[in-house]
């Protein structure tokens, strides 16, 4: 029952424009829940206002009507300070390239948003980090440049960097878009294992049918607006 279901994220009536280069409602009152646990994944045509709706949930885009809470907290309006802090926590990112240094190794590159963090000691979030790939089946990859090892291993570096932090969310825009279909797999069943095993929540951008139907929640968007919630 969802009485007995923690939420996670909720939002209220979302409402975004765009201006340029005429006024565009982009976001149409959109309100929806995220519990504990779940896997969602957010679908619909280029477009439709995924990725605009993302980049509000993530606390990265501010201008926007209606209301944003995570773990029961209110950020809506909160300062630019204050929701860096909430996201580096909070919120865990996989992106379609995996944004790592190159010349830094794969545990280097796990280690520092727990490092900005500032929360453990060095040797504890190098500890943390070992644990982390672990748990994505590439801790024999630690100490190898993140440049040396293959695109499938890159992004599982990736999701270990974005687990780091122990965060409430992990928000991915097309994690597998730059993946074949052996990777895409790989990829799949440890979201699936992270939210199964481990109570992760995970919502996902994507447009990879196999990807959403794996899933344990698809919300379906169309011009601005859920279509489906997937329940």
């Amino acid at each position: 029952m969802e009485k007995d279901r923690q939420i996670i994220l909720r939002a209220e009536n979302l409402v975004k424009y765009y201006y340029e280069p005429v006024k565009f409602k982009a976001l149409k009152s959109i309100s929806f829940k995220v519990y504990k646990g779940e896997f969602l994944s957010v679908v619909g045509k280029s477009g439709c206002g995924k990725t605009t709706m993302m980049y509000i949930l993530s606390t990265m885009d501010t201008d926007y009507e209606g209301e944003l809470f995570i773990s029961g907290e209110k950020v809506t309006g909160k300062k630019t300070d204050y929701l860096a802090a909430i996201r580096n926590k909070n919120i865990g990112f996989v992106f379609q390239f995996h944004y790592l240094l190159p010349e830094f190794t794969c545990l280097k590159n796990v280690m520092i948003p727990a490092l900005k963090l500032n929360k453990f000691s060095y040797e504890e979030v190098e500890q943390r980090a070992y644990e982390k790939l672990a748990l994505l089946g590439i801790k024999e990859q630690a100490l190898k440049q993140a440049s040396k090892i293959s695109g499938g291993q890159q992004q599982r570096v990736a999701i270990a960097r974005a687990l780091i932090n122990d965060p409430k969310i992990i928000m991915c825009d097309e994690p597998t878009g730059n993946l074949d279909s052996k990777n895409t797999n790989i990829v799949v069943d440890m979201f699936s294992q992270l939210a199964k095993d481990y109570g992760q929540t995970i919502i996902a951008v994507t447009h990879d049918k196999d990807f959403a139907d794996r899933s344990s929640r698809t919300m379906e968007m169309r011009d601005g607006e859920i279509l489906s919630h997937g329940w």
